[in-house]
């Protein structure tokens, strides 16, 4: 088989990588049709491959990992019937750390190891800023790498720990990491589930009859039956079995949580609860800002689909201007759909999107999409609705210009590749060329997240490097290798 595929979005290099998903399950009867339940409402946040690892009293941990979709994998029953029991985690994965772009198989989550205590596995969303550091000085001592992710490093760690079990194991080696983490785990009998002490990336807990469940988002209870109880705090390392319920441990010196605020604009399913708001309103009221932040008079607003669409609503609610459909995407695409051929390629994204030409022509159209980060999607864009006889086009964009990469899990392009980290809004909206390019301010998206007052300078409730430039936890090893952080004067 081979260990390779055609990248997941193979005619648009335009958008910043959901990171992975994870999933576990404890006290349930077939725990691994849960899990692979879970990872199909969180295949938005990893599409190249997924992974499941469970644990039965009699035949021990079982695994299994495959390159694709989860539906093309885990809805088969010759694979389900090889991972019986009642405890078992999963995760998803776009490549953030390891071989870029394509998957390997040996970086498929979740990673398992064997321990002088019994076996454990564990699934990883987030980046170890210092992952370069670590996996030197744990090769110098003697550790033997199977993978190129960084998440293995933690594998490593608990075995070089003396902590008397796999959870104070678990607890010695995350203090030695760096970085964002949202960690599920399981043992024989545990299922465990850890945040970083700033709490960039999600992790949420449900309850599931008499077994409990832990999911990167609320969407993946959902899909279970699970009732929501609370979201993992950060710093926060929760030790579960079907026995005892759930205990609750805090490994870390406190910090100010720093949840990732793009989680807000893009990465979580709409019908997800972040921070106790509805993602969904959450970004209609993103669009509500950059209505009132940026009008301008049109006939139309439509959304860039599908990630643009609460944001256009709440465009289209504060403005006054209708809202329609004016771009189509063809649902039946596939992510990997054929090998592109050149004279494919060029095609670009007419083969995902197509315009609703009866309703453009002649109209002045707002394009409210949620970013631009290279902008050669939007420029496509742009095109096929002049293509299609519209009079003006007017882009605005539901979160601020990205010109910073994120080292905390999400795959980003270079700085230089970032199209705000080169060109003012005015040399942006000229490249594009279109009628006007607005972006919501960082205040206002701070005030559509709930901040009353917009972003504090001191003390940021987010975190928004990818905006600001301001780094909550340094990326040592980006920095080892001459990436140059924002200064004072910047």
């Amino acid at each position: 088989m081979s260990t390779q595929m055609p990248p997941a979005h193979p005619f648009d290099d335009d958008k910043l990588r959901e990171e992975c998903g994870v999933f576990g399950v404890v006290g349930v009867t077939d725990a691994a049709n849960f899990v692979a339940l879970g990872l199909h409402a969180l295949q938005h946040r990893g599409q190249e491959a997924g992974g499941i690892v469970t644990h039965d009293p009699e035949t021990g941990f079982n695994q299994a990992r495959r390159m694709g979709l989860v539906r093309d994998n885990f809805t088969n029953q010759s694979v389900m019937k090889t991972l019986p029991g009642s405890i078992g985690i999963g995760h998803v994965r776009y490549s953030t750390a390891g071989s870029k772009g394509q998957t390997a198989m040996r970086d498929v989550q979740p990673f398992f190891g064997e321990f002088s205590m019994g076996g454990a596995a564990i699934a990883h969303n987030g980046n170890i800023t210092n992952a370069m550091s670590l996996r030197r000085e744990l090769i110098e001592r003697g550790s033997i790498f199977q993978s190129s992710s960084d998440s293995e490093c933690i594998i490593h760690l608990m075995a070089r720990s003396m902590g008397r079990n796999i959870p104070d194991r678990m607890e010695e080696a995350l203090r030695k990491v760096e970085g964002a983490f949202s960690i599920v785990a399981m043992t024989r009998t545990k299922l465990l589930g850890c945040r970083d002490p700033l709490g960039v990336r999600p992790l949420v807990l449900g309850k599931l009859g008499d077994g409990w469940a832990l999911a990167s988002e609320t969407c993946a209870l959902d899909i279970i039956g699970a009732d929501f109880v609370r979201e993992v705090e950060p710093g926060e390392m929760v030790v579960i079995t079907a026995e005892k319920g759930v205990q609750s441990h805090f490994p870390f010196r406190p910090s100010r949580s720093r949840f990732c605020i793009f989680e807000h604009v893009y990465f979580s399913r709409p019908d997800s609860i972040l921070g106790g708001r509805s993602v969904y309103e959450t970004r209609e009221n993103i669009g509500r800002e950059l209505a009132k932040e940026n009008p301008v008079d049109a006939d139309l607003v439509c959304p860039v689909p599908d990630s643009g669409t609460p944001a256009a609503i709440g465009y289209a609610l504060e403005s006054g201007i209708p809202y329609a459909m004016g771009i189509i995407r063809n649902q039946y695409m596939g992510r990997t759909f054929i090998e592109p051929t050149e004279q494919i390629r060029n095609m670009g994204v007419r083969l995902k999107l197509n315009v609703n030409r009866a309703l453009i022509k002649g109209k002045r159209v707002i394009l409210v999409d949620d970013s631009v980060v290279r902008g050669t999607t939007s420029r496509k864009i742009k095109e096929m609705i002049l293509d299609a006889g519209a009079a003006e086009v007017h882009f605005r964009i539901a979160s601020p210009p990205t010109a910073w990469p994120c080292f905390y899990g999400v795959d980003t392009p270079q700085r230089e590749k970032l199209l705000a980290a080169t060109m003012s809004e005015d040399e942006m909206r000229e490249h594009l060329g279109v009628n006007s390019l607005k972006f919501i301010s960082l205040d206002g998206l701070y005030r559509a997240v709930g901040e009353a007052g917009g972003r504090d300078a001191k003390t940021p409730a987010y975190c928004d490097a990818c905006f600001s430039g301001e780094y909550p936890v340094a990326p040592s090893d980006m920095i080892e290798q001459g990436f140059k952080a924002k200064t004072a004067a910047e």
